[in-house]
């Protein structure tokens, strides 16, 4: 069950430190069992009063932003682990787990320093999860158009005979190429195999007696070859459609 934590803002009436104290005193009073974990903020450049409070209502703004970004970032972790059925374990910031990040933060000088305005150091927060939310939206479109090309050579390799890759059913020996004379390749539904047997001649002139073969079947349908002549091959590929049967090269 992960662990719930109160972050509380106290005034310092004489020094931080002793405050500390204090604290751990009276919490241990009533809740022996509660653990106090200081979160060390640096002394930052606060400014005027009046920017405070117009600072104050920006940070109810990215305080909602920076939430939303986080909870996002873990649902698609979530869906991740679901999609590969792999448990990634629990989530962790740069590496750290997310209570010993908490319990044992430490302020970013290199990349917000403490002398920089307040106003410029929560620009600079929300800027940096912005970028960070842009990176999430980039790879997230990227996993799932890979995850849908992954599906198409999935369903191309085990599929029906209707979408799967047929190089590997059809021998050299199957299809006959000449001046003349092609071979196509038909894909027949399971249970209209005598319709295309009988009828397959007629579909159009100069097609070949008796030149079709079967080379596979399914659960679904039936992989057929046959021979006519090159210069009809688009008129029987449109009487073959007409018919339910797909005929192609």
């Amino acid at each position: 069950m992960a662990s719930r934590y109160w972050m509380v803002s106290l005034p310092v009436h004489s020094s931080a430190a002793s405050l500390w104290s204090k604290l751990q005193e009276s919490v241990s009073k009533n809740a022996f069992d509660t653990p106090l974990y200081r979160f060390n903020t640096p002394d930052l450049r606060v400014g005027t009063l009046d920017s405070l409070l117009s600072l104050s209502d920006d940070l109810l703004k990215s305080n909602a932003f920076i939430e939303g970004v986080s909870h996002k970032i873990r649902r698609q972790i979530e869906e991740l682990e679901r999609a590969s059925g792999v448990e990634g374990g629990a989530l962790t910031v740069d590496g750290v787990p997310v209570d010993s990040y908490l319990t044992r933060f430490v302020w970013d000088e290199a990349k917000y320093p403490t002398m920089t305005p307040l106003r410029e150091v929560v620009d600079g927060i929300h800027v940096q999860v912005a970028k960070i939310e842009d990176d999430m939206k980039v790879r997230s479109a990227e996993y799932n158009n890979v995850r849908s090309q992954l599906n198409a050579i999935n369903r191309k390799q085990s599929g029906s005979l209707a979408v799967r890759d047929l190089s590997n059913l059809v021998k050299p020996e199957d299809v006959i190429t000449s001046e003349h004379l092609v071979t196509l390749l038909a894909i027949v539904p399971k249970y209209s195999q005598k319709d295309w047997l009988s009828s397959y001649e007629t579909l159009t002139t100069y097609v070949v007696p008796r030149s079709s073969k079967k080379l596979h079947e399914d659960n679904e349908y039936a992989l057929y070859t046959v021979t006519l002549f090159g210069k009809v091959a688009d008129n029987f590929k449109a009487s073959a459609r007409e018919k339910g049967f797909q005929a192609h090269s």
